[in-house]
């Protein structure tokens, strides 16, 4: 059958790739396909201006999706879970890996497998993917002292760089069955963490520098894997820690968990708990050596921007490990802060001088300095697309130097009771990342 003339649509895909297609769709049409956007006219043969005017069309709506603020703005539950598909990557990074899942139960049916809020913890199996992370290590632990049956999922060499063999892990988690292998392997997961039936999954994975590329394959993909193998077992519970940030996403681990998020808002088969911590003491710490031994506190701009209230890693693990059992918190996002009003740089440097008893001062850094950088690495990159993750990185060190962190009040630890244990004990096990600005080296 021949194509009627007149009727074209432009695709325009996520990468931002053109499409010429011919329809034959008698009718005006303008639709999400997919990941896609797909605009279609019905009109006479098209001439050369009105194949500009639609490229035109086109091109605009297609800035409109990546661009609008509606789309950069927290998706609640109760928005319409095709809108929060929206977000989609901004860099020609490869697309997230599918895979096959071949799931035991329907769709449609919300039945727990077991009832966890009445199960003995020694009858329910909780596998915590990421669990020698800063977070994973404080909610293992929580989970073994609960007795629950606790699943250890790590690599072979774990931590921060690498330096956890598979016996550190092992003599870490005393009372849990430690297993190694891939969360980016479907092989692996299936035939190792998951070998036995898992009931709940806790995932406490995360990218740890951020990049482009790294953010989807850990922050999105490597727990989408435990997800698809958890309800291709049959399993019951799902808990997530994700972060208060992605309420304004704007760098691209953000997207990757929102995208995650509606993931794991859209399947029926397993119940979910979505926790969305403000900040990690840890995250708050990184001057506390500097100005004990006599360094001006560092600040951007004023100190009275990114105030949050920042949450300790026993009372974050404490909050996951409720959401097992807790009916309440099963399929819903929880933001989570600590303790008290949120604190402002500021605030925070007039603890430490008070504990340490200095006279207060500062190196005031403006945030200009942050644009600049980016700006000049983003020219780089254009040329040298190896610069693109360390333009993602100044993005980050802006974002955290500049957005406040604020959620709901939970757990018991101040971060005023937080610093005067670690100026007194030192900062064993509070370690951060390899970009972070004020590093700790557990000294």
């Amino acid at each position: 059958m021949s194509e009627p003339e007149g009727f074209a649509s432009f695709c325009v895909d996520d990468m931002g790739m053109w499409q010429f297609v011919r329809s034959q769709r008698q009718f005006v049409r303008r639709q999400f396909v997919g990941r896609s956007l797909v605009i279609g006219f019905e009109q006479a043969p098209m001439s050369g201006i009105r194949l500009v005017l639609v490229s035109l069309v086109a091109t605009l709506a297609h800035g409109f999706q990546l661009s609008s603020p509606l789309l950069r703005t927290a998706t609640p539950p109760s928005v319409s879970r095709a809108f929060s598909r929206s977000f989609q990557p901004a860099f020609s990074a490869r697309s997230p890996r599918t895979s096959t899942v071949r799931f035991s139960q329907s769709s449609k049916d919300l039945t727990m497998k077991v009832d966890l809020s009445t199960a003995k913890p020694e009858d329910v199996r909780v596998l915590v993917a990421g669990c020698t992370g800063y977070i994973g290590r404080f909610v293992t632990k929580e989970l073994i002292s609960r007795g629950y049956n606790v699943v250890a999922f790590s690599r072979e060499k774990s931590g921060i760089g690498g330096k956890k063999s598979m016996d550190d892990v092992a003599k870490d988690f005393h009372g849990a069955d430690v297993r190694f292998g891939d969360v980016t392997d479907m092989n692996s997961l299936r035939s190792v963490a998951f070998k036995d039936k898992v009931d709940v999954v806790v995932s406490c994975l995360a990218s740890r520098t951020g990049g482009l590329q790294d953010s989807w394959d850990i922050d999105y993909q490597a727990s989408k894997n435990c997800l698809d193998v958890l309800r291709e077992q049959g399993g019951s519970h799902y808990v997530l820690l994700s972060a208060i940030c992605v309420q304004k996403p704007l760098l691209e681990f953000q997207r990757a968990k929102l995208k995650l998020e509606a993931d794991i808002m859209e399947q029926q088969d397993v119940s979910y708990s979505i926790v969305r911590p403000t900040a990690f003491f840890k995250s708050l710490a990184g001057q506390v050596n500097l100005v004990k031994n006599g360094s001006p506190y560092v600040m951007f701009g004023d100190g009275e921007v990114c105030k949050a209230n920042a949450i300790s890693e026993a009372d974050l693990a404490i909050v996951l490990a409720d959401c097992i059992t807790d009916k309440s918190r099963w399929n819903q996002v929880l933001p989570v802060g600590g303790p008290g009003k949120p604190v402002t740089p500021l605030e925070q440097s007039k603890i430490l001088f008070e504990l340490f008893d200095l006279e207060p001062k500062y190196i005031k850094v403006p945030v200009a300095v942050f644009d600049a950088i980016i700006a000049l690495l983003d020219g780089i990159a254009f040329f040298f697309p190896s610069f693109k993750d360390k333009a993602e990185f100044a993005r980050i060190g802006r974002y955290y130097a500049t957005e406040d962190m604020v959620g709901p009040s939970y757990g018991t630890t101040t971060l005023r009771e937080f610093f005067q244990e670690v100026s007194e004990k030192g900062l064993q096990g509070q370690e951060l990342g390899d970009q972070a600005v004020f590093n700790i080296k557990g000294e």
